[in-house]
């Protein structure tokens, strides 16, 4: 997820707003370098979590002896999690430093998924999976704020980067974690807690760059923390238009995705696809964000005004849901590439997070207001999607539910999209 601002380390930062006219210093090229594979490596591990459980989850059930509805809310979880923890990382950040906090969320990724397999138990699965969550919640915040810190004049081509291996690491977990489990003996134990390693590997970038931040600076960080937290200005984030019109535009593009996640392949079996065929169906649409969610921030970043990107992915969307209504089989192949792209309005909410802040304050409320609240919105989508298919016995109301949000989803994105900044409308106290 990509974009934030801040300028260096906290204690440069609280350096430059003592001495405003002070320039900061400019990182040097390895320690750009270091960050640009730290946040590659972290996105990577932002989604294995929840996209390498789908495909395993008869065998967790049963391996657990978890009953249907408990597995419907192990599926439910994520976006929960993200919204709830998400919330915490901006007082993190504030306390900790932002690179602190996402090398402990990578840690917390790689000992959740670590344990969660051999927990032995529901309550236990459940927690340890909520550890990985929340470490991905507030690296989901975090992450932009990175972004925005080390590569100010370059969101669009960074952001473009991170969203690529993030988009990358989702589509690798769902179509790898199978084999890996054929592979490894057919534990399934094993073939979730593959995913730990990946993680753990994550956390060696972020540990130089806490030692890089220790380490340099003409004031100490312990001493920068408490005059950064006393001169930076309060700002009212819910008095932002743009804030909330983020928040919802957020917020319907993961209602979209999770929709994707959770009910496709169904979707394209019911119409008579074959099962193999119906998995590797999802895989397009989620691999389509590979290279897309390379180039469309890096197009974000060229215009003023972004909705007329957030109209073109709206329109894929409304044609792929209605290409489903009508024709789900015979044009199974389109629809999925066509609701790929729709999908990537999601780097693009993150691009947009870094372009609608002018501060690196403004980058970390927009980001954990826009992310938590919209996947607080996002939540009841996938579970109506359910609902609506049992009691209707078939897939018209879903999907015409589906094409229906795509309405307001480009009309708050248009909004989200002006030439504007959240610390101009919301206002900030002294």
């Amino acid at each position: 997820m990509p974009d934030e601002t801040q300028t260096l380390s906290p204690a440069v930062a609280a350096a430059a707003r003592t001495h405003p006219d002070s320039p900061a210093p400019k990182p040097s090229v390895w320690l750009l370098r270091l960050v640009l594979v730290g946040l590659v490596l972290a996105a990577l591990n932002l989604r294995p979590a929840i996209t390498s459980l789908g495909p395993l989850l008869e065998e967790v059930q049963n391996g657990l002896h978890m009953s249907g509805s408990v597995a419907g809310v192990v599926t439910s979880v994520p976006p929960l999690c993200f919204a709830l923890f998400g919330l915490a990382a901006p007082r993190l950040a504030r306390r900790f430093g932002a690179a602190a906090i996402v090398c402990a969320g990578m840690a917390a990724i790689a000992t959740g998924l670590l344990v969660r397999p051999f927990a032995g138990s529901t309550p236990g699965f459940l927690a340890a999976s909520a550890l990985a969550l929340m470490g991905i919640a507030v690296s989901n915040i975090l992450m932009p704020v990175i972004v925005k810190r080390y590569f100010p004049e370059r969101i669009g081509s960074v952001t473009g980067l991170y969203s690529m291996a993030l988009s990358l690491g989702t589509a690798l977990a769902a179509a790898a974690t199978v084999p890996m489990t054929e592979a490894l003996g057919g534990s399934w134990q094993a073939g979730l807690a593959v995913w730990a390693g990946v993680a753990a590997v994550a956390v060696g970038p972020w540990l130089l760059l806490l030692r890089d931040r220790e380490g340099t600076g003409t004031t100490s960080t312990a001493a920068a923390r408490p005059r950064d937290d006393r001169s930076a200005p309060a700002l009212r984030i819910t008095r932002s238009r743009t804030a909330w019109a983020l928040a919802c535009f957020f917020g319907l593009q993961a209602t979209g995705a999770y929709v994707a996640m959770g009910w496709l392949p169904q979707i394209f079996r019911d119409a008579g696809v074959p099962p193999g065929t119906a998995g590797v169906l999802l895989a397009v649409t989620m691999v389509m964000g590979v290279p897309l969610a390379f180039v469309i921030p890096r197009l974000a970043t060229r215009f003023s005004h972004q909705g007329p990107i957030v109209v073109a992915l709206g329109l894929c969307g409304l044609t792929g849901y209605a290409g489903l209504y009508f024709a789900p089989a015979a044009g199974a192949w389109a629809w999925a590439l066509l609701l790929g792209i729709s999908n990537c309005a999601f780097p693009l909410a993150l691009t947009m997070i870094g372009m609608r802040a002018r501060t690196g304050a403004g980058v970390v409320r927009l980001s954990a207001f826009a992310q938590s609240t919209g996947y607080l919105l996002s939540i009841p989508g996938p579970l109506l999607v359910g609902v609506l298919y049992q009691h209707s016995g078939g897939w018209e109301l879903p999907l015409a539910l589906m094409a229906a949000l795509m309405l307001p989803q480009i009309t708050v994105g248009s909004l989200a999209g002006r030439d504007r900044t959240i610390e101009d409308e919301a206002g900030m106290r002294d």
